[in-house]
């Protein structure tokens, strides 16, 4: 028997092995009970005061009252539950945040925070309160916050020991009062499994632990921080070593780089822990550089919670130290609120990025779980959670990534760019693994192009042509027959209008996040045509994902291919997500479907007619298919509505494939449909192997129209081989709009016959159906063959719009999408791929084209002279603040960044019209709510002193920067337009408000000077009335002036100032400050006009004109349709992509835009709003919603072209110097030798003059994505001399003067001896004068005239003698 004292004594062995197994017990208990849902606690009322005080602690009741009164106060966007129990049974409470947070959704990382791990550390528990209600509260009203909960799965656990805080005492700096451990005296943070140590624990004494490893590995959380006290510090894995030494031992994790960037967003937004010197009284010189430390370095903590997230759980996560003292006074806790809050919202904005994406199953399209997403030379993997998704943090580089799982073929994508501020997206699409003896092999791998996010990088890169292998072939999935048959359409009747729109709005609302319905523009008779999308993400174009298209009922009598689509739609939402093809084709195709072009030719045409005309043609009787520009005939028929709409249609988006859909015969028609003779025989396009091989995909699928015997009792003697047929070779058609798609887009598009009879009855429906349903299918996916890819800068990755990709011996160019994307419909050979841009060294690769897929080819483009561009001439240098304005005007250029912005930027209002004082007090209150930000300024009063107004938005306003550009919005020139007035009232007020909370906002204001001016003609205003859309009462000003024709001008710049309207002279006096841009909104129309009013042959500089009302226009959603329903000049006409120059609307002189671009060197846009003039208050909302983007791309757009400094080789600013572009437009540098100009996308000839130096000319390319990069022109003096080198003139000078003082020389000298001679002579003969007259008298026998000649000749030498003394 043993005896109690031995059975003692055993007691710590027994203990001791049953230890591991009783934790492996509750582990395995973990996971069984995974599935298992955390109970959501019923929510009492106890607590309804939601006000926060800052100045009191919560003890676990009061903690959950408010808890429980927060996620009551905010149900849409609030949850709490509790993820298990302390052991005195406390809820561990958390709170989710997000929107739906009752659901689980993809797209969304997880991220936590966990609080008061230790009981006795309370500022966390605090802090996290505070958090949670300051996320709730400004939801929707700070963007910053909106946008982190929108697109984050936030949980905040404020108290992980609530046990321990109910024993710790407030003041206790120290954790005298022994909180820290839990109920049953454990540390919780070091009862975790360990990789270096056995902290096995029993699983009773650390209930808190089991629920959070339980919580852990359910969510597959991505990022997180454990927040605690006793210092000020972020620590980052690993918290301990092998050796387990005490302290001074760096443990270094596989993603050591990418915790010290997390730990240090954290520090350097902690005005305290930035400073690694947290002076902590019981620490005195305890420092930690930039607020950081590794965890084991600092000190070793075997069994912590940061390192098991990082081991076992997808999630990274740190350890931040909020204060000194563990329990500080609640008198203190609002100060640590207001230290943490920046570093704690900054910290969260770091779960978006790196990679993230999806990974599906290549036959079914399925989500793939658990799969392993590995980053070569990362030691480190995560997996996939439930639906497939998965996000890799990363700092910005290039990476090698795989996707691999058990009984897939793994699949690598090379050189994925990561960038900063935002995540690359990366699917993956794995196939099974078949045996070889099921006669399969396993190379079906396939994958989504990466899409590079926009960066600031600019550092030089190699030519690099990514021509990917085997592992980025994306083959088009060929599924076996389904298990369950796919559900079919159901109801087959012909739809009128009003039905089929219905059936439209139906199926939009039934399936939401498939499917988008909207109308491209108007039939003659106002009809809407309306477009079905159909897609996982069917509102925007998603990087590498091609865009295909069905359009029927062209004409309106063939009427099959309108009730196809309309059972196409049916039939793709009805099987997505049960039916793996369907699903498969909407995940991976943005699917647009126009199922009647021409609604109003249908509502005319009979059931039941054959071969009949009725319909056939619109309601203006023009035939749809004869009304497009064609290639060899100029087509003269006017251009139809309809027509007009579908072409800006085409032009809006990257369509790769399509087919128009017609009735009368059984055959699929490619191009060309006419050729230049007219007549019918073979019209071969460059693509015409492409074209066969998609007429085949589609023919050989119906079961009737692949045997060539179309319509034997109609039409016996047709016969088309195998279904398909050249147009031109059937029959010709000239202004057709199969051969319009393929020549002005990338998109090859057919003509598919459909049946023999144009209207049959509805009981013969089902059978075209049945006819056709496959072929549909089988045709969409012809549009991932070929070759895709990106074509992207190097130096950052960025993708290049419209580049161009040429395959060698095809004379056919496609050209890239907005974010660089492409897609290249091919037949299977091996190609010579060329990418070249604007700007851009060509790059050259092959490619070999499968049957089974597409190829993925990606190039990256070095620009031009990139390497010596550094070595000639000086650089400016780029400051941090710069590099930030270049990287937000790429994001904002690219993509959806400016539809990002414009959703982050939701402010709510009331919109209504104003009259002159409400006006004022608008603007006054504008500068006193943000005074920091705005200035406002009376520019002059009107006729009837009404002042008028201009406010300044600048992060310095009234301060002249010309450095920065500055734009000018304007209003209200023509009093009974009043639109404008409004909408800029509301920008200026978006502007002010998300200044400081919205960081693209405040970038651009911080680096640009707006000018906005309201209502130019306030008097007029006044006398206009609300809902008159034509009436010209408050057109002109109080004296009955147009302001808009009194911008007089004098003989050459002489002003006739004297002679305007206050108004006028009031905005001359501001043109003249000289602003880069301006844009000014009127209405009447729906147009953007360019320079100039006044009627001239030629405007200088007019593609970059354009280009600027362009992109106004393209960011409109109706006016780059150009149907805009407006009367200009008195008829309604279209505009080709809303934009025409301003002489063409209505030519007239003396115009503020003239007067802009004449006297202010700024181009000036005008903007028409609307068709009327004046609408009702009640349509502002939706004009504001219209225009809002349009106006913020224009605070972006003056950003970009090129701007400098002119300077001399010292260095000295040239004022007034002379800028020449492209040999024509002139602007003059201003204060500081600044010059900046807009300038259209492409290459550009700058040449600089200046009095006194050498003219200087470059070269600049501008890029339609990139703000304007700073150049500067060095100026040398000027050192010709008529024409000639200056050295060259000074030495000829110098030989002249040198020759002229030589001579001067010889002939004084000479002239010098002569008359010492003459002088010698007359000497001596004064001398003896008397011997000479005594000789004379008594010798000479000569006569009077001789003596007398000789007297002459005395005299007039003695004068000669004077001349040369006074010369001399």
């Amino acid at each position: 028997m043993v005896s109690t004292r031995e059975l003692l004594s055993t007691m710590p062995l027994l203990f001791a092995f049953l230890q591991p197994l009783l934790f492996a017990f509750l582990l395995a208990l973990v996971s069984a009970t995974d599935a298992t849902p955390h109970r959501t606690e019923r929510l009492s009322s106890a607590v309804e005061d939601t006000t926060e005080t800052y100045n009191n602690y919560y003890n676990y009741e009061s903690l959950t009252g408010r808890l429980q009164s927060l996620a009551r106060r905010y149900p849409q966007i609030a949850n709490l539950s509790s993820v298990g129990r302390s052991v005195e049974d406390r809820e561990l409470w958390v709170m989710r945040i997000t929107t739906d947070p009752d659901k689980e959704l993809p797209g969304k990382p997880k991220f936590k925070y966990v609080g008061n791990m230790h009981g006795d550390e309370t500022v966390s528990r605090q802090v996290l309160v505070y958090l949670i209600e300051y996320l709730l509260t400004n939801y929707g009203e700070e963007p910053r916050v909106t946008q982190l909960v929108n697109t984050t799965d936030i949980y905040i656990l404020p108290s992980m020991n609530p046990d321990g805080f109910e024993k710790s005492t407030e003041g206790d700096c120290n954790g005298d009062s022994g909180g820290r451990s839990n109920a049953k005296n454990m540390d919780l943070n070091r009862s975790f499994p360990d990789q270096y140590y056995d902290t096995t624990v029993p699983p009773d004494d650390v209930p808190e632990v089991t629920a959070m490893i339980k919580w852990i590995q359910e969510k597959k959380f991505v990022l997180s921080a454990n927040l605690h006290g006793g210092t000020v510090v972020a620590s980052y894995p690993y918290d301990d070593t092998a050796a387990h030494n005490r302290q001074g031992h760096y443990s270094k994790s596989e993603e050591d780089g990418l915790f010290r960037h997390l730990a240090l967003v954290y520090s350097q937004n902690h005005p305290v822990m930035k400073t690694g010197e947290p002076n902590c009284p019981d620490a005195q010189g305890e420092n930690f550089k930039d607020g950081i430390t590794n965890g084991a370095e600092w000190y070793d903590v075997p069994g912590g919670m940061q390192d098991y997230n990082y081991l076992h759980g997808n999630c990274l996560e740190i350890t931040v130290e909020l204060s000194c003292c563990k329990y500080p006074l609640a008198s203190e806790l609002q100060g640590e609120w207001d230290m943490n809050r920046e570093s704690l919202l900054a910290y969260m904005e770091q779960v978006h990025m790196g990679v993230r994406g999806y990974v599906t199953e290549a036959i079914s399209g399925a989500a793939l779980t658990n799969v392993n997403i590995v980053v070569a030379g990362i030691r480190h993997n995560l997996t996939t959670g439930n639906f497939g998704d998965y996000y890799r943090l990363l700092l910005p580089g290039t990476y090698n990534i795989t996707a691999m799982a058990p009984g897939y073929s793994p699949m690598t994508v090379n050189s994925v760019e990561v960038v900063e501020g935002k995540a690359t997206q990366l699917n993956f699409t794995l196939a099974p693994v078949v045996s070889e003896a099921a006669g399969s092999t396993s190379t079906l791998p396939a994958s989504s192009t990466p899409v590079t996010a926009t960066s600031s990088t600019t550092a030089d890169v190699s030519i690099s042509t990514q021509t990917h292998g085997s592992t980025d072939k994306l083959p088009v999935p060929q599924p076996p027959p389904p298990e369950t048959q796919p559900i079919q359409p159901r109801d087959f009747r012909h739809h009128h209008f009003a039905d089929m729109e219905l059936f439209l709005r139906k199926y939009k609302s039934e399936f939401p996040s498939i499917t988008h319905l909207y109308s491209v523009g108007n039939s003659v008779q106002s009809r809407a045509l309306y477009v079905m999308v159909i897609s996982d993400n069917p509102k925007v174009h998603e990087h590498g994902e091609p865009e295909f298209k069905y359009v029927a009922n062209m004409h309106g009598n063939e009427v099959v291919g309108r009730e196809l689509m309309l059972n196409l739609i049916e039939y793709l939402c009805s099987n997505y997500g049960s039916d793996p093809e369907v699903t498969w084709l909407v995940n991976n195709t943005r699917i647009h479907i126009m199922p009647s072009m021409n609604p109003d030719g249908y509502e005319v045409s009979r059931e039941g007619d054959v071969k009949g005309v009725r319909g056939r043609n619109n309601s203006n009787d023009y035939d749809l298919n004869r009304n497009f520009p064609d290639q060899f005939t100029e087509n003269a028929v006017p251009r139809q509505p309809e027509t007009i709409a579908v072409m800006n249609w085409l032009r809006s988006i990257p369509f790769v494939l399509s087919a128009n859909l017609h009735g009368g015969s059984l055959v699929v028609n490619y191009p060309y449909d006419d050729d230049k003779e007219g007549i019918s025989h073979y019209s071969k396009a460059p693509d015409d192997q492409v074209f066969q091989q998609l007429s085949r995909a589609y023919s050989q699928e119906n079961p009737l129209m692949h045997n060539g015997h179309p319509c034997p009792d109609v039409y016996p003697n047709d016969y088309f081989e195998d279904g398909i047929t050249n147009g031109a070779n059937w029959y010709n058609v000239a202004g057709g709009m199969q051969d319009w798609n393929y020549l002005n887009t990338n998109c090859f598009e057919l003509t598919i016959e459909l049946g023999c009879v144009k209207f049959p009855w509805a009981k013969d429906l089902p059978s075209y159906w049945e006819q056709n349903r496959r072929a549909l299918i089988k045709f969409i996916y012809q549009v991932h063959t070929g070759v895709k890819g990106t074509v992207s800068d190097s130096s950052d990755g960025t993708g290049i719009p419209n580049a161009t990709i040429s395959v060698a011996e095809i004379k056919h160019n496609i050209t890239t999408a907005l974010t660089g994307d492409y897609w290249r419909l091919l037949t299977p050979n091996t190609y010579s791929l060329t990418a070249s841009a604007h700007g851009y060294e060509s790059v050259t690769t092959y490619a070999t084209v499968s049957k089974d897929g597409v190829e993925v080819v990606d190039f990256r483009l070095t620009r031009l002279n990139s390497a010596s561009k550094s070595q000639n001439g000086p650089q400016p240098t780029q400051d941090p603040s710069e590099k930030e304005l270049q990287s937000l005007i790429k994001e904002l250029s690219i993509g959806q960044g400016l539809e990002e912005l414009v959703k982050s930027t939701a402010t709510e209002s009331s919109f209504r019209y104003r009259r002159y004082k409400e006006i004022s007090e608008f603007m006054r209150g504008l500068t006193l709510n943000f005074p920091t930000v705005t200035s406002l300024r009376s520019l002059r009063q009107s006729v009837e002193i009404r002042t008028i107004w201009a406010l300044e938005i600048s992060n310095k306003p009234g301060e002249a920067d010309p450095s920065k550009p500055t734009i000018r919005f304007v209003a209200g020139i023509h009093g009974n337009a009043p639109v404008g007035t409004e909408l800029l009232l509301e920008f200026a007020a978006l502007l002010c408000i998300n200044y400081g909370k919205n960081p693209a906002i405040t970038t651009l204001i911080n680096n640009t000077r707006i000018i906005i001016v309201p209502s130019i003609n306030p008097d007029g205003r006044e006398q206009a009335v609300e809902k008159e859309c034509t009436s010209t009462r408050g057109f002109s000003n109080a004296h009955g002036k147009d302001l808009d024709a009194d911008f007089n001008m004098g003989n050459g710049s002489q002003l006739v100032a004297e002679k305007v309207e206050p108004e006028t002279r009031a905005m001359m006096e501001l043109i003249k400050q000289k602003h880069t841009l301006s844009v000014a909104l009127d209405g009447g129309a729906l147009v953007a006009t360019y320079p100039y009013d006044k009627p001239v042959q030629s405007v200088e500089n007019e593609g970059t004109l354009k280009y600027l009302a362009s992109v106004y226009s393209n960011n409109h959603p109706k006016m780059h349709l150009g149907n805009t329903g407006c009367s200009i000049n008195g008829q309604t006409t279209n505009i080709p992509d809303g934009v025409m120059r301003a002489a063409e609307k209505q030519s007239h002189m003396g115009s503020m835009k003239d007067f802009s671009m004449d006297y202010g060197q700024c181009p000036e846009i005008t903007v028409y709003t609307g068709c009327c003039l004046f609408p009702a208050a009640g349509q502002l909302a939706t004009l504001w919603a219209e225009n809002k983007k349009a106006l913020l791309s224009m605070l972006v757009e003056v950003h970009k072209g090129v701007r400098g400094v002119v300077r001399d080789k010292r260095g000295w600013p040239i004022v007034g110097a002379v800028i020449v572009l492209n040999g024509g437009a002139r602007v003059r540098t201003s204060e500081g030798g600044h010059f900046h100009v807009l300038l259209a996308p492409g290459s550009h000839k700058i040449e600089a003059v200046a009095d006194g130096f050498q003219q200087q000319r470059q070269e600049v390319v501008v890029y339609s994505h990139e703000a304007a990069r700073t150049i500067i022109i060095e100026f040398d003096m000027d050192n010709s001399i008529f024409g000639l080198p200056r050295e060259f003139v000074v030495a000829s000078a110098a030989a002249s003067m040198t020759a002229l003082v030589v001579t001067a020389c010889i002939i004084w000298c000479v002239c010098a001896a002569k008359s010492n001679h003459q002088k010698d002579g007359f000497h001596r003969l004064r001398q003896h004068r008397d011997e000479y007259d005594d000789e004379i008298r008594l010798t000479s026998m000569g006569s009077k005239k001789s003596l007398l000649a000789h007297e002459f000749q005395d005299e007039s030498e003695s004068e000669e003698e004077t001349l040369y003394a006074n010369k001399l």
